[in-house]
């Protein structure tokens, strides 16, 4: 005689089969939604799609400065992690109550160059005290981030200031909203020399570095990482998965570098 099966035992055998689920199918319908620095879209989709494979959590990600990010996040946007191309504006986060302060970490590490169109004449520059910038770029612009907010903007003032090479250079500048569409100028001839990142000018075939920024010529660049305070549990997930191995890996393939001890 055959026993019948009570409908929550046949319910549960049905959900979880004989050996049980995998974690990544009961995970199947979350999401976590990612604001990130522009230079990091590169990386992060990489890694978001193998958090997403490992875990079965959707990641959504916004790229944008970091600026306009956090003020979007500080107006109510849903957000469950903010990435930081600057500390400073992971502080405006911090100062106004929005992000998660014991979940921050100082995730990478970049480095600042001047750029050219791939098939441009000028050839490799030596930055240095005394670096003429205006003179390099002749009568073309200059494409960096709005240097009043935008961090890669803020970082080449910085160290265009230490150099003593602003004030010439100020007029030629071109502003943008944000590195990648600094970088799209310089690819597209529409500006005769850009500063960006360094990972951005690797991804990008229309451009060359001509020269680098030395470190000590503008604050350190860190992209800090952080929970927000509305975070969902399966966001401290995806925090962890950033420092883990597999995300050290992808992040150092585009050049970053990576700052803290990979967890896994």
């Amino acid at each position: 005689m055959i026993k019948r099966l009570s409908p929550l035992i046949l319910a549960l055998a049905l959900l979880f089969g004989a050996g049980g689920a995998p974690p990544a199918a009961l995970a199947q319908g979350k999401t976590v939604t990612v604001f990130a620095a522009a230079s990091m879209k590169n990386a992060l989709d990489d890694i978001d799609a193998a958090f997403s494979r490992s875990t079965g959590i959707k990641v959504v990600a916004s790229y944008a400065a970091s600026s306009a990010l956090i003020k979007q996040i500080e107006n109510g946007a849903p957000v469950d992690v903010f990435a930081s191309a600057d500390l400073d504006w992971m502080d405006y986060g911090a100062q106004k109550k929005l992000i998660k302060d014991d979940s921050r970490i100082n995730l990478l590490g970049n480095r600042l160059v001047l750029i050219a169109p791939k098939d441009s004449k000028i050839g490799d520059a030596t930055i240095g005290a005394g670096f003429d910038l205006a003179k390099l770029a002749g009568d073309g612009r200059i494409a960096t981030g709005d240097v009043r907010a935008v961090p890669v903007g803020k970082y080449a003032k910085a160290a265009l200031e230490k150099l003593g090479a602003w004030a010439a250079a100020e007029p030629k500048f071109a502003m943008t909203e944000n590195v990648r569409a600094a970088l799209t100028l310089v690819a597209r001839g529409e500006a005769a020399l850009g500063i960006v990142y360094e990972t951005d000018a690797k991804v990008e075939p229309g451009v060359k570095i001509v020269g680098a920024f030395p470190a000590d010529s503008h604050p350190a660049i860190v992209y800090p990482v952080a929970l927000t305070v509305t975070a969902s549990p399966e966001a401290a997930r995806y925090l962890a998965f950033l420092r883990s191995q597999t995300a050290k890996s992808v992040f150092e393939t585009y050049g970053f570098t990576f700052l803290v001890r990979p967890t896994s």
